[in-house]
């Protein structure tokens, strides 16, 4: 099977490759996103996180063992920086202006679970802030991108062993931080 290295090498000068490579990572790229931005806008910087890689194709450098996943995720990390850099400004300006944001969509199915994660927000956000930074990355690939170990692997840098116990650690100490243990 072709590497993703090998296939951006051959993406400079053949657009099947470049598409064989979005097939391979869309959906991935996808759920990254959307578990950082609204879900509508994650589509648009799909596309964005695969336009600016078409762009910087001879700016790769193949560190994770023929795998373009660390690469196309620091893109897309980059555009939801962006994303939320210009919601603030966004905000700002409508503060300033006397514009409140009136949002209408509301799922009523959803409503109770947001009830009681509004009622716990707080708490979980101090719990998840409080674990080392490796462990809280891991987490939040696996738990709230919904990637694989192998592919929570590959976007660290560590072993899938790693990944996991990572992840085992950091589910443990929530839930002992939240239920007072600690």
């Amino acid at each position: 099977m072709t590497t993703d290295a090998q296939l951006i090498r051959k993406a400079r000068e053949d657009p099947d490759a470049f598409a064989e490579l979005y097939r391979r990572h869309a959906h991935a790229v996808d759920r990254f996103l959307r578990a950082r931005i609204p879900a509508g806008v994650a589509p648009e910087l799909t596309a964005e996180t695969f336009a600016q890689a078409a762009l910087s194709l001879r700016r790769f450098r193949d560190e994770r063992e023929g795998s373009a996943l660390p690469w196309l995720y620091g893109i897309a990390r980059n555009l939801v920086r962006t994303f939320h850099e210009r919601q603030r400004a966004e905000q700002r300006a409508r503060a300033r202006l006397g514009m409140p944001l009136h949002s209408y969509d509301l799922d009523i199915e959803d409503a109770g679970d947001r009830l009681d994660a509004e009622r716990l927000a707080t708490e979980l956000g101090e719990a998840l802030h409080a674990l080392p930074v490796s462990q809280r990355q891991a987490l939040e690939l696996r738990v709230h991108d919904d990637l694989s170990y192998a592919q929570v692997a590959v976007a660290l840098g560590c072993s899938e062993v790693a990944a996991r116990i990572r992840v085992t650690r950091a589910l443990s100490s929530l839930s002992r931080r939240l239920k007072g243990a600690l």
